[in-house]
């Protein structure tokens, strides 16, 4: 710590910085957004540095299109401002610019540098309040992973590396800046980042990063539910779905993510069921189309509310109040650990609900269900529940060809109505009323 102190007063660079010249990691200028180029440039004549930083830079140099590009610089973001004609100061607790370039929002952010030493903690060593400004070398310790404190200078076509991220990209090794332990009580979601980005990058765990995540797990409960939800979000919607689970498993992280999750891949139509709909959200994903995480929940959940559903109709509940009572026990028990918004659940509870309506394929019943808002997406579930073996094949290509049929066909594929008919209450006659007697 006084080492640092004396290197930042005599602004000395950091030890460990190194300097890597375009003709050893082959990166272009011409690699970024010319929206990121644009502010760097901007940035620089105005007289500050400016660096594309973090996950754009190193999924460049993994041959991975970048989503977005940020900026970092030691311009403070009332200094950034009026550099641009389309930027808006953004964030409370650490204010940062957004610049407006055409279609693109290229998000630039002051170096940030508390020392993780005097930083507010509560009593397991979560940070609190560090948000201040500092100097490069800090707000390179400050990031999580050594592959995403790299620089990418756009003037030079260097990429400046403070912790041996280069090595590490090449080694295909992920591994946490500082010690494992400190960091995680930090900012327990670094353990989920961990598990994502290994994933989604092909990358091993280093041992050290890896060995503590197993007994910090506990650490996940006291994160706040909402930021909890997104950093799973973003998890099920890398396109690797599939693989964060299996690694989130491995590293002893997953009890308590999604409550009741182990329950479902314990069962073997339940794993099945569950393995699927991973597997068609990341080929949706990979292939840029769309998906609704109402739907991926609405799947990831569906066993524990069928579990819930039957158990409830064998202590004699009726099967559409005990399927409302079920869905209610798993979204209270979910409500506990993710933040699921009334939107998503509004939506799975649709999703739900129509299967059961799915067995109606007579007369009205089947056309009131086509008529649904939900039905496209609930059939889709359907399918899914059919591909897993849980519903007859046979009643998911009914429903398959009923809903491209024209109205003739439609008809003639219309079930016999076998439910019992209600049988009409007749109304009971009133007597007649007796005139009351004339008084005397």
């Amino acid at each position: 710590m006084i080492k640092r102190f004396i290197r930042r007063v005599l602004g000395l660079p950091s030890e460990a910085l190194v300097r890597v010249p375009r003709s050893k990691h082959g990166l272009p200028r011409e690699a970024i957004s010319p929206a990121a180029a644009k502010v760097c440039t901007v940035l620089r004549e105005a007289g500050f540095s400016a660096y594309v930083v973090g996950g754009a830079v190193r999924d460049l140099l993994l041959g991975i299109t970048p989503k977005d590009f940020d900026v970092a610089t030691d311009a403070r973001p009332e200094q950034v401002k009026p550099l641009f004609r389309r930027a808006l100061i953004i964030g409370r607790r650490f204010r940062l610019v957004h610049v407006l370039i055409g279609g693109d929002t290229i998000e630039v952010s002051t170096f940030r540098g508390a020392d993780p030493d005097t930083a507010e903690k509560d009593e397991h060593g979560r940070v609190l309040r560090d948000n201040v400004f500092g100097t490069q070398a800090e707000d390179a310790r400050r990031r999580d992973f050594t592959v995403n404190a790299l620089y990418y200078d756009a003037a030079s076509e260097e990429v400046v590396d403070f912790h041996g991220g280069m090595a590490d990209l090449k080694k295909r090794v992920l591994r946490v800046i500082g010690d494992p332990q400190t960091r995680y009580r930090e900012d327990p979601v670094r353990m989920l980042r961990a598990v994502r980005l290994a994933a989604k990058l092909g990358l091993t765990l280093d041992p050290a990063t890896r060995a503590p995540i197993r007994s910090l797990a506990p650490l996940m409960d006291r994160v706040p539910p909402a930021r909890l939800f997104d950093e799973m979000l973003k998890l099920l919607l890398s396109g690797h779905a599939s693989a964060c689970l299996r690694q989130l498993r491995e590293v002893g992280l997953h009890k308590g993510l999604l409550p009741l999750l182990d329950v479902i891949l314990e069962q073997p139509l339940g794993e099945r069921f569950v393995t699927l709909a991973l597997a068609q959200t990341d080929e949706r994903v990979l292939a840029g189309r769309p998906v609704s995480p109402a739907f991926l929940f609405a799947a990831l959940l569906w066993h524990e509310v069928l579990a819930a559903w039957k158990a409830r109709e064998t202590r004699g509940e009726r099967s559409i109040v005990a399927l409302e009572h079920a869905m209610d026990e798993v979204l209270d028990t979910q409500a506990e650990k993710l933040a699921i918004t009334r939107k998503l659940t509004a939506t799975m509870r649709e999703v739900w609900g129509m299967q059961p309506r799915f067995e109606g394929r007579s007369g009205p019943r089947a056309y009131r269900a086509l008529e649904a808002p939900r039905f496209r997406m609930a059939y889709d579930f359907l399918a899914l529940r059919a591909a897993s073996g849980e519903v007859p094949a046979e009643l998911e290509a009914w429903w398959r060809t009923f809903q491209a049929a024209d109205a003739d066909t439609r008809k003639a594929m219309l079930l016999p109505d076998t439910a019992p008919r209600k049988r009409r209450r007749r109304r009971r006659r009133k007597p007649p009323a007796v005139p009351a007697p004339e008084a005397a």
